[in-house]
């Protein structure tokens, strides 16, 4: 083995060991779990956490945007069915394609229950409405978002305001993303989705997606560049079931709900620091 050989296998055995270690360190980093990523606390856009808050020289916290979901408002008949107008308004929106063989489902919010939505919870003496009740999932658009990582063309990146995104057209089909995802927020599309978007709801102003890429929520990044909220959002507008919005601006209406309300939120422990709140 030549002197150059020998060179290339300590480099990338340095570098493997450095790749294993780095889980480790961060959640050294983040330790704390739930304490860290409760509602009101220094976990969003503190500079050590997401480099999102304000710098050392006193210059202004940059948009980080969240959602509050008020588990009270879809309790009930009328709940179950606000969180279906909520899931039809986001899935037309976006051409979400109606597969009706689950294992080809394509899915940017959806309800589950508080089990599947909080499996490491305590479940004991549950309240009626938390216990039986569906609770809206998406992707959490997290601070620390471990399928960002992951991603070897960046196909998955996270935005300056803080939105995990997808650009579809780098997305190689390997799921790297998908086994990163701690929350099962991302779908595969193992078909063509295009023959399966209702015709009559197409939206064109939206793109059509093909076989091979991962897709899932993007909190509307298109709605938003036009000054509008996202279409769940809009659909729970006059209940207020969702609240969305700047958690770097004191003044927002979701900062005001966070100071005011006690929230959990799905799997804290992990450090991702989710964006997405749950009123129970």
């Amino acid at each position: 083995m030549d002197i150059k050989r020998r060179k290339f296998l300590k480099i990338a055995g340095i570098s493997t060991i450095a790749g294993l270690a780095a889980p480790s360190a961060l959640n050294t980093l983040f330790k704390g779990g739930e304490a860290a990523a409760s509602s009101g606390g220094a976990a969003h856009g503190a500079p050590a956490a997401g480099g999102h808050g304000a710098a050392a020289s006193g210059t202004p916290a940059a948009i980080r945007y969240g959602m509050v979901i008020d588990q009270r408002k879809f309790l009930g008949k009328a709940g179950e069915e606000l969180a279906g107008q909520c899931i039809a308004a986001c899935h037309t929106v976006h051409n979400v394609p109606n597969f009706d063989n689950k294992k080809d489902e394509i899915k940017w919010i959806w309800h589950t229950p508080f089990e599947n939505a909080f499996p490491t919870s305590s479940q004991n003496h549950l309240s009626e409405g938390v216990e039986g009740g569906e609770f809206l999932v998406l992707c959490n658009h997290c601070d620390n978002p471990p399928c960002v990582r992951v991603c070897p063309t960046k196909a998955t990146f996270k935005r300056p305001d803080g939105i995990v995104a997808m650009d579809m057209h780098r997305c190689i089909g390997c799921r790297f993303c998908m086994a990163a995802c701690p929350y099962g927020a991302r779908s595969f599309n193992w078909r063509d989705p295009r023959p399966f978007i209702d015709k009559a709801t197409l939206n064109t102003k939206f793109p059509t997606r093909m076989r091979g890429v991962v897709e899932k929520c993007n909190f509307c990044v298109e709605r938003l560049a036009q000054g509008l909220q996202p279409a769940c959002v809009e659909a729970a507008s006059k209940v207020q079931g969702l609240i969305f919005g700047n958690l770097n601006d004191p003044n927002s209406m979701i900062s005001k709900v966070l100071k005011k309300n006690f929230t959990i939120q799905r799997k804290p422990e992990l450090g991702t620091l989710p964006s997405v709140f749950y009123i129970i």
